[in-house]
């Protein structure tokens, strides 16, 4: 990934634990190599490139699509969190108009943790000390957002809630705004 990041190539990490690795434990792992930070420099996650001035970002010529009156329960992953940080998250989706609910904590199964033998237990009730009742107390029509698959399997193995990605969350909302300029009206949202 050097050549792409020397040449002003963004390199965009949407699975938190990936990410990580090129902007923390890289550093660790090939401490003498010099394109280790250059990779670092480059590497930005979904919602820090979407927010990044140009030439990185796309600047003032993007925006967030409408998410007003949307709930948003968002489990951010750990590594996110702790490696990268989850303002630029936090922000987009706050000046989108959502109604945002962070869940502060751990899913619990933490990569391959909660799939082991004997860690099963350990799991669920790290899962069941906020994340599941973030989800029991949110509306029906909330979204449930995690970057991390380990979240979102999780949280759709304990639960009935099938998370999705910001990249979706996105996506979506972009959909809604076109057909909304179409149409005139919201169409109905499903979780």
């Amino acid at each position: 990934m050097a050549p792409f990041a020397a040449n002003g190539i963004p390199i965009v990490g949407v699975e938190p634990s990936c990410t990580a690795v090129l902007r923390s434990d890289m550093e660790d792992l090939l401490d003498d190599d010099p394109r280790v930070a250059l990779v670092k420099e480059m590497t930005f996650t979904l919602a820090e490139l979407l927010s990044a001035p140009k030439p990185f970002g796309p600047g003032e010529s993007w925006s967030m699509p409408d998410l007003t009156g949307l709930e948003v329960v968002a489990q951010p992953h750990c590594h996110h969190y702790s490696v990268m940080g989850w303002a630029a998250d936090e922000a987009l989706l706050l000046s989108a108009g959502a109604e945002l609910t962070k869940v502060t904590g751990c899913c619990g199964l933490a990569g391959n943790f909660g799939m082991e033998k004997g860690h099963y237990d350990v799991s669920a009730r790290i899962a069941g000390a906020r994340l599941l009742p973030a989800l029991e107390r949110a509306n029906p029509d909330a979204v449930f957002l995690a970057d991390g698959f380990s979240c979102r399997t999780q949280a759709e193995q304990l639960s009935v809630s099938r998370g999705i990605h910001l990249a979706e969350l996105i996506r979506d909302g972009m959909a809604v705004q076109r057909h909304m300029s179409d149409e005139g009206r919201i169409p109905a949202r499903s979780r």
